[in-house]
């Protein structure tokens, strides 16, 4: 299969000119200026081409929270949120402690062959916070392995799970909270694990990935580390660079101003590596019960775009850069850029067009936004996997 994507602006981390994109077979052939190929042509005139997205962070809620959200509707809405590559986290029921579940996932996804996924291990067996030797069993499929939705409790079992990750070449996910000191100073809660994890994986050279930060305090020390060197990275979601002030309920939660500064001082300086979406879709009744999260893979990129590139913090290639390239280079796949022999994974976005978020509009089940009713501009218009339209918002 070929297709054209023709007269449109083509940006990803390092290009951005007027020209086309090729597609053959699935993968990128060819990207220029006035290229002619006989083959299906999308006319992208007034849209801007870059790498489809890539989320480190989501909760698909599959197996055992289907009432949530499940494979099919979270690939959906990924692809109207311009992704076609997403990391599913571990805590779903059973949790992924084993490569059964980890399969289970796997062949969901290839069957309804709508985006790619990389399904999480978890750190320790069940959530156990102390078990360890179902990592012996991990195949080369998993990448990741992270106990998100709770932090890792004992700082011997992090040292030893570090430990083991390093031997086996994984990457640990930190959920960096406290659960003894969180109820009473939740900033602390996340700042004195970022501490310890950071030392650990300096001790032993484990590669980090801390998830979510958003305090001012994370970021300095991430900033510190990385001068230090050693394999850390983090990343930030949407709403913790958009929000501050706010009681809308999700963990950690949305802190002040100060720390949004802090965050996106962090995105131009390079500290920060990745926006991940942390997508958690709820029930409206589990929603009104407490529990946190926000469903958020379908505005991340408008969310991001207006409080970063619009607003003149940081260019259109650096955000391309921390929402494709760098996710892919970390999830060690072959995405992310707009270059010859990449996956033919591509994202139409109108920068000009301004949407109104209606969470009751959104493809996921989870329906559970805080920015109901506010503007932003970039509209994900069509999203291309492997050169086929998986989303078509009007092309």
């Amino acid at each position: 299969m070929e297709i054209l994507i023709k007269g449109c602006r083509v940006v990803d981390e390092t290009k951005d000119f007027l020209g086309e994109i090729y597609i053959k077979d699935g993968k990128i052939a060819d990207c220029g200026k006035d290229l002619n190929y006989n083959c299906q042509t999308i006319e992208a005139e007034n849209l801007v081409a870059m790498p489809s997205f890539i989320d480190m962070h989501v909760h698909f809620r599959e197996p055992g929270y289907t009432y949530k959200e499940d494979i099919h509707t979270g690939s959906l809405a990924a692809l109207k949120g311009g992704y076609t590559f997403v990391n599913l986290m571990a805590n779903t029921n059973p949790i992924c402690s084993s490569m059964e579940v980890v399969e289970q996932v796997l062949d969901r996804a290839k069957k309804l062959d709508l985006i790619d996924i990389h399904q999480t291990i978890s750190i320790t067996k069940d959530f156990d916070g102390k078990t360890l030797d179902h990592l012996d069993n991990i195949d080369n499929r998993v990448k990741f392995i992270s106990d998100d939705g709770k932090g890792v409790k004992s700082n011997l079992t992090m040292y030893k799970a570090m430990i083991k990750a390093k031997e086996k070449n994984l990457t640990i996910i930190s959920h960096t909270e406290d659960d003894e000191i969180v109820l009473l100073d939740p900033r602390l809660s996340e700042n004195i694990m970022t501490l310890r994890d950071i030392y650990l994986a300096k001790l032993t050279w484990a590669r980090l990935h801390l998830a979510h930060v958003s305090t001012k305090e994370s970021i300095e020390e991430i900033r510190k580390a990385k001068k230090c060197g050693g394999n850390i990275t983090c990343e930030v979601t949407p709403h913790h660079i958009a929000l501050y002030d706010n009681d809308y309920k999700v963990n950690p939660p949305i802190r002040e101003k100060e720390d949004v500064a802090a965050i996106i001082e962090g995105i131009k300086d390079g500290t920060v590596d990745v926006i991940a979406t942390d997508h958690a879709p709820h029930s409206k009744e589990d929603k009104e019960k407490g529990s946190p999260g926000i469903s958020g893979i379908e505005t991340a990129f408008s969310i991001c775009y207006t409080t970063l590139v619009k607003s003149g913090e940081i260019s259109l290639n650096r955000l391309s850069q921390i929402m494709s390239a760098v996710p892919g280079r970390l999830m060690r796949i072959n995405k992310g850029k707009i270059k010859t022999g990449y996956d033919g994974d591509i994202v139409l976005v109108d920068l000009n067009k301004k949407i109104r978020v209606n969470g009751e509009n959104f493809v996921s089940k989870g329906k559970n936004t805080p920015f109901n009713g506010k503007e932003f501009y970039g509209e994900v218009i069509a999203t291309i996997r492997n050169g086929k339209v998986k989303y078509n918002g009007g092309i």
